[in-house]
């Protein structure tokens, strides 16, 4: 990564994407099943968002050590969170022979340099018909001071995330959000044109753009957006 040590107060903001934060994890929980690892964590905020009847046991990674220390606490004030494993570290740092069904990235790939290298590692993690899930920032003309500011290395288009199809894995789906979202920023930089966007601005985007883009991502079939979903199964 960039940076281990990841900007505290992004994280704390975005926490309070509510809307944004149901969006997507409603797109992510029918694949969610077994054993799951979350790569980059952070402070584990949407781990919450996750719950499915399905899951067995959840491992947070994150290589930050004070936000990992800071995780741990939250969940044991959280019955649901309290038995999630938290590892301090990357991908690397997985146990020999430990195997997931489930690997997510949530706005974490963009933060990593060698992130074919990283699809590739994750891969060998999968158990067969695991799944490897990924969510990030879409579309490279849309980087922006505040991209650079919280250490993304870059945004995807469907392109270049298709081509980290990892070789023992099949795209199943891949998927713009978002799509009012982006079209704020491409029209006025709205959240971008500043390191660190406001609450204000946050809580503008989440309760009054979100909702509009969850109608016309379906619309548009998820033809453009802010982000980019792929998902891709272990054959």
């Amino acid at each position: 990564m960039t940076s281990q040590s990841y900007v505290g107060r992004e994280l704390d903001l975005f926490a309070l994407a509510k809307n944004w934060k149901k969006y997507w994890s409603s797109l992510l929980i029918p694949h969610l099943r077994g054993d799951v690892l979350e790569a980059g964590a952070g402070v584990g905020t949407n781990t919450a968002y996750l719950e499915s009847p399905l899951v067995t046991s959840w491992t947070c990674l994150e290589p930050d050590e004070r936000l990992a220390h800071r995780m741990i606490e939250d969940f044991q004030r959280q019955p649901h969170l309290r038995d999630c494993r938290v590892e301090i570290g990357t991908i690397q740092a997985i146990r020999n022979g430990e195997r997931f069904d489930t690997i997510l990235y949530i706005d974490v790939l963009e933060h990593i340099d060698d992130d074919l290298g990283e699809m590739q590692r994750a891969s060998r993690l999968l158990r067969p018909q695991g799944k490897l899930i990924v969510l990030s920032p879409a579309y490279q003309w849309l980087y922006a001071p505040f991209d650079r500011a919280i250490g993304h290395v870059r945004r995807y288009r469907k392109g270049t995330l298709g081509a980290h199809s990892p070789q023992n894995c099949q795209l199943l789906e891949m998927n713009y959000l978002d799509s009012v979202g982006m079209l704020a920023s491409a029209g006025n930089r709205l959240f971008l044109s500043q390191s660190i966007p406001t609450v204000r601005q946050i809580l503008f985007w989440d309760r009054y753009l979100v909702p509009v883009s969850r109608v016309i991502d379906r619309l548009t079939f998820h033809a453009f957006g802010k982000s980019i979903l792929g998902i891709w199964t272990k054959t």
